[in-house]
């Protein structure tokens, strides 16, 4: 089996993807830097992870109406 990684499906949303976890980030108050941020711990990333998914789940829910 192998291994593919995260790789973006559409190449033309990835800068709108960054834009929404940067925003979702600066919301739960991790500093993210452009390019590597292996140093933040898994919290902070789980948080980050977190608010996306609040967020998309939010945005969802208010189109349904």
């Amino acid at each position: 089996m192998s291994n593919k990684g995260n790789r973006v499906l559409v190449p033309e949303a990835k800068a709108g993807l960054d834009r929404f976890k940067t925003e979702a980030a600066k919301e739960v108050g991790v500093n993210l830097k452009d390019g590597y941020n292996g140093d933040i711990t898994s919290r902070e990333a789980g948080s980050v992870g977190g608010q996306m998914v609040k967020k998309m789940i939010e945005s969802y829910e208010s189109n349904l109406k």
